[in-house]
């Protein structure tokens, strides 16, 4: 088998079988397939696209390139959740503790953020003491005790994925939906995971700007993960604008215990009860996406959700009384009050802008060696709708900079005021199963 007959042969628009997706994507990985000419591939999938059964082989093929997590000593069906993405994404820190405590293992596997705001662990590792850094051992004991844990990614993980995804980067080929959706499906499939949620977004602060271009990404990714033996369902949700109020480590990790208490934003609460009922159905722990609700609700009530999170962040060593006492997370030297401008309504929040005003604070990291600033970010107090008078705040601004004024900039670049009412946009748009 030659790779360039292979790179001809997708240039053609023809379809690879398995065992020469496999020839390809173990070749690149050994080093024996060279960039460019896996460069000139990728450039050939960008334009011809795979089938279902090619993307169904590559994901294979990437999820058996390096090692794979074996969860079978945790008790019961365990079920992953992953978001493609966006600002104010706060539904990890909620949907642990909350599927959790009804009785769905929830084995985590995340990584760090690049872009905005960090990821989910350094949000949690704004709960003073937190760590994931802890053995494969330990991990399944937590998960088999309390229901959920959290754990770095291993290095060995998917190395196909991540040679092939630096390659497209510089390439001009990342913006491909077999080659996402085989990248994602991958890393979940590795993980171990019985069945997996998709959260899809889509809008100014996604991935996937276009609705159209998300349904088939979603629809991709179903596929994939049934025809590779996990139950798999997609949720298909919108980031036009930022997703709850607060954009930031430690603000998001407040407003995930605000949001188990009952007291969250109404659309980050609404889509994590969405996303839980999916993942509760997945477990078997209910019939319906209607009685798994009403169980996820009750445990919101009463109490059960927020002692969950408690005894998670506990158990990895974090201190357990910022659940009670949110002040005890990181704390910013400063806060500016960004005032509108004009009296109207706001009628557009440019999501990815916003979250590129919280980054320059240092909410998130530009490069991967940048240095994260737990305590700084952007609290919105006005979104897509809503009314506002002249003078009145549109966004707090946590910093330890007494200088705001790019991130100030930003946010005034980010928000469009007018003076008839816009209605928000939907929250949900689709589920694909």
């Amino acid at each position: 088998m030659r790779m360039v007959d292979l790179i001809e042969k997708k240039r053609d628009g023809e379809t690879l079988t398995n065992e020469e997706i496999k020839f390809i994507v173990d070749g690149y990985t050994k080093d024996e397939i060279p960039d460019y000419q896996m460069s000139a591939w990728a450039m050939a999938v960008f334009f011809r696209g795979m089938t279902d059964e090619e993307s169904a082989a590559l994901t294979d093929a990437i999820v058996h390139s390096g090692d794979t997590i074996d969860l079978s000593a945790i008790e019961g069906t365990k079920v992953d959740k992953h978001s493609t993405g966006g600002v104010g994404d706060t539904t990890t820190l909620v949907l642990a503790p909350l599927v959790a405590s009804a009785g769905v293992p929830v084995a985590k596997m995340s990584g760090r953020g690049l872009g905005h705001t960090g990821g989910t662990i350094d949000k949690l590792e704004a709960i003073p003491g937190f760590s994931v850094e802890i053995s494969n051992d330990r991990f399944i004991e937590l998960v088999n005790r309390n229901k959920v844990a959290v754990i770095g990614q291993t290095a060995d993980l998917t190395p196909a994925d991540k040679k092939l995804y630096s390659l497209r980067d510089v390439t001009a080929t990342v913006n491909s939906i077999p080659l996402i959706a085989s990248s994602i499906m991958s890393k979940k499939l590795a993980s171990g995971a019985d069945a997996i949620v998709l959260d899809v977004k889509t809008g100014s602060g996604a991935f996937m700007k276009e609705l159209d271009d998300a349904k088939e990404l979603a629809r991709t990714m179903v596929k994939i993960g049934n025809d590779l033996g996990r139950n798999t369902s997609a949720v298909i949700s919108d980031m036009t604008q930022p997703l709850g109020y607060a954009i930031g480590n430690a603000l998001e990790m407040k407003e995930a215990i605000d949001t188990l208490k009952g007291q969250g934003p109404e659309d980050l609460t609404e889509l994590c009860l969405v996303l839980g009922s999916h993942m509760v159905v997945l477990a078997g722990k209910a019939e319906t996406l209607e009685e798994a609700r009403s169980m996820l609700e009750n445990v919101m009530k009463d109490g059960s959700a927020l002692a969950h999170l408690k005894k998670f962040a506990e158990s990895q060593n974090g201190d357990p009384d910022v659940i009670e006492h949110p002040e005890k997370l990181p704390q910013a030297a400063y806060t500016y009050e960004v005032k509108a401008k004009e009296s109207g309504y706001v009628s557009g929040i440019v999501a990815d802008k916003i979250g590129t005003a919280a980054m320059v604070l240092g909410a998130g990291r530009a490069t991967k060696q940048s240095e994260i600033d737990l305590a700084v970010g952007l609290v919105l107090r006005r979104k897509i709708g809503d009314r506002v008078e002249e003078g009145e705040t549109l966004v707090t601004v946590h910093s330890n900079s007494e200088n705001t004024d790019d991130c100030v900039k930003r946010i005034y670049e980010s928000y469009t005021i007018s003076q008839d009412k816009t209605d928000a946009p939907p929250l949900i748009y689709d589920v694909m199963k």
